[in-house]
């Protein structure tokens, strides 16, 4: 199969037009058509490289170099990009010891997850949320988050995962575990200087 039918049979399996396509790489209609018609055969890399990331299949692929790959021929499966996600250690004084101090400690995962850190969960409290225990939960650092938001917070030299409620006019804030056969933990006033919250819950991830 040649280059031009590779990129027509990749622009329709994708549902997109010659247009959208030449708009997306920077080209004309009229360029496209004959790509893939083999009336232009030198085709310049930068567009064999820009159509190729816009239909989602390698640039080898287009150029007859490799043969199409499972990820091309269905759209429901995609390859994993993985990055490395700081496993958050013990605790100690009050502050979280996190994982660049113990270089073995860390998750790698998708990289489409936006998280700056994550924790094992322990227990079960929060099972009204699907997290299990033994899950690993994925947080983004925030001082604050908004309420009904899950949170990962330290409270009493201890990491919790609590969904939140936060009242600024009565300084009340209550803890809300995801278990009814677990109350949910208040606080006011001054109890709050020893509460900090880490960052809200993005993403969990279970083993199977």
């Amino acid at each position: 199969m040649k280059t031009g039918e590779r990129i027509r049979r990749a622009r329709e399996k994708k549902e997109v037009t010659q247009q959208e396509l030449a708009d997306a790489v920077g080209t004309t209609k009229q360029n496209i058509y004959k790509y893939e018609n083999g009336i232009v055969t030198n085709i310049p890399s930068d567009n064999i490289e820009k159509i190729a990331a816009y239909l989602r299949v390698s640039p080898g692929y287009l150029m007859g170099w490799e043969e199409e790959s499972i990820f091309d021929q269905f759209d429901n499966i995609k390859p994993i990009k993985l990055k490395r996600y700081h496993l958050l250690g013990d605790i100690a004084c009050g502050e979280p010891i996190f994982a660049d101090e113990d270089k073995e400690s860390y998750i790698m995962v998708d990289m489409d997850i936006r998280a700056d850190f994550c924790l094992r969960a322990k227990g079960d409290s929060m099972i009204g949320a699907r997290i299990q225990d033994g899950d690993i939960v994925f947080i983004r650092s925030r001082p604050m988050v908004d309420n009904g938001d899950i949170a990962a917070v330290i409270i009493d030299g201890e990491a919790t995962l609590k969904r939140v409620q936060y009242n600024p006019q009565k300084s009340r804030l209550v803890l809300f575990p995801e278990n009814p056969k677990y109350e949910p933990f208040i606080y006011t006033g001054q109890e709050l200087e020893d509460i900090r919250i880490l960052g809200k819950a993005v993403y969990f991830m279970s083993a199977l």
